[in-house]
């Protein structure tokens, strides 16, 4: 699709839909889809540098002009007066933004932003009576597998038992607020996406998987979890809030795949040398024990803990039967999608 000045027309009745967390790696790709699909878009921002990166993928796929139709608004989930004016003539909401670290001096911080600001986003959306939330959660708060189980769906149990990151916790306690306005009569939609791959943040979630090898990773585990492209992720989240189906939660994998697998491939399409040594777990173990030991001297930010550690090295299955009953999407090919994602670096 080409550049245009208008916007194209579905119906009469356009909603306003306010996206959240707009300048990361899926909010950007959420706010090109629902602009190419003439949706009225208004996003919120906390600087212009952030801003910034959202501008910078609008123009990756060579549509820079599509970035002009944003209505951009600065505002905090965390800041009650900024998301008043935010969540002025809304009608959807799509809340994708979050904190994502592995510092356990952020701790606070992390269940903060992503509980606290959950619960500040469901309470506007039932103040202002908004037909319909979709809020992106992620395989981290699934539940844990039984012993007799195989694989984790969106009935697993979340044992409070088990080790979980900060990360994982905060996530799940995000979407306890979601489903406490779903209670309170709003309409809600939670996707539990996997490790999600997509260009234009290197420096964020997947992105530092593409960094590392190329600056020379040499490590690899052979660990299994979820992947899939932020281009299915967004186009199945519009399909299920273009839909009748709500209050429901759906995990979204494209493919499960060994770490190691995903590293070589990563290699291979960067044209640099594979990490083709094992990191066991007594080796991993060490590896975040020392990143702790750095983080609380100052040297520098924490990037590592136990639970990654451990989900490094768990053989973790998850099964995307449900959203394929309900919207049968065709997934991308995780390894093309590694190749295309390598011209970006």
């Amino acid at each position: 699709m080409k550049d245009f000045a208008p916007l194209p027309q579905k119906s009469i009745f356009v909603f306003m839909i306010l996206v959240t967390g707009g300048t990361g790696l899926v909010g950007a790709h959420l706010l090109l889809h629902l602009i190419e699909n003439g949706e009225k878009v208004r996003a919120i921002y906390r600087s212009e540098a952030k801003r910034s990166q959202t501008k910078a993928l609008f123009s990756y796929y060579e549509k820079p002009l599509l970035y002009s139709h944003i209505e951009w608004i600065q505002a905090d989930i965390l800041d009650i007066p900024t998301l008043e004016i935010a969540f002025q003539d809304i009608q959807q909401v799509y809340h994708c933004a979050a904190l994502i670290s592995f510092d356990p001096n952020e701790e606070e911080i992390i269940r903060k932003t992503n509980i606290e600001g959950t619960a500040n986003i469901v309470n506007f959306c039932l103040a202002k009576k908004i037909i319909k939330l979709c809020f992106v959660s992620s395989i981290a708060a699934l539940g844990d597998l039984a012993a007799h189980e195989t694989e984790i769906t969106e009935t697993t149990e979340w044992n409070p038992e088990n080790s979980h990151s900060d990360y994982a916790i905060s996530k799940y306690g995000a979407e306890m607020e979601v489903w406490r306005g779903q209670q309170e009569g709003l309409e809600v939609i939670i996707v539990n996406p996997g490790v999600i791959l997509g260009p234009g943040f290197a420096n964020q979630g997947s992105g530092t998987l593409f960094t590392a090898v190329k600056k020379g990773l040499q490590f690899h585990t052979l660990g299994t979890t979820g992947f899939i492209s932020v281009l299915d992720v967004v186009t199945i989240m519009c399909r299920l809030m273009k839909s009748d189906c709500h209050n429901e939660r759906f995990t979204l994998i494209a493919e499960n795949m060994i770490f190691k697998d995903i590293l070589f491939q990563i290699a291979d399409a960067l044209k640099v040398k594979r990490p083709t040594r094992y990191a066991s777990p007594l080796l991993t173990t060490i590896a975040w024990r020392l990143d702790a030991l750095l983080a609380i001297l100052h040297i520098k930010k924490a990037t590592f803990n136990s639970a990654t550690a451990n989900a490094s090295h768990s053989k973790t299955f998850y099964s995307n039967a449900k959203i394929k009953s309900v919207l049968n999407p065709s997934f991308i090919n995780i390894a093309d999608y590694i190749q295309k994602i390598a011209t970006t670096f």
